[in-house]
């Protein structure tokens, strides 16, 4: 199988809420606020299989030092084809001059981002306030 990947930002809120629901993340309940998420983040990456959104990895950052990779997610259909691995290679690429690349990963996520050279936080929580 191979997968069209593309840098934009522009989405139809249909593709983003069902890939999000296909991957059970309450976001895709807010497909409107999706789509103004992915315009307003620094960088969107995709992966398509023809016209259906199979992928994406959206990233914030502060232009120099830091990069915060807010989403990473991969329908479940297409999971285990390489497809996370790709989008999350193509941010630390973009962002290989940065000091710091950070994410908050799902307990059982976290091999996956090790085998990525991620490391564990030491010391830290994750701590959020939700509003869904």
């Amino acid at each position: 199988m191979s997968f069209q990947y593309k840098d934009i930002k522009n989405f139809q809120s249909i593709d983003l809420e069902n890939l999000f629901l296909s991957v059970k993340w309450v976001s895709g309940n807010h497909p409107d606020k999706l789509v103004v998420a992915m315009e307003n983040s620094n960088t969107v990456f995709s992966a398509w299989d023809n016209k259906k959104l199979v992928g994406l990895i959206n990233s914030l950052d502060d232009g120099c030092m830091t990069v915060y990779i807010h989403f990473l997610l991969v329908h479940p259909e297409y999971q285990s084809k390489g497809i996370g691995k790709e989008l999350l290679g193509m941010v630390n690429n973009k962002y290989k001059d940065y000091l710091r690349v950070v994410l908050i990963a799902d307990e059982e996520e976290t091999g996956f981002y090790q085998n990525n050279g991620f490391d564990l936080a030491v010391g830290t929580k994750a701590m959020f306030i939700n509003r869904f």
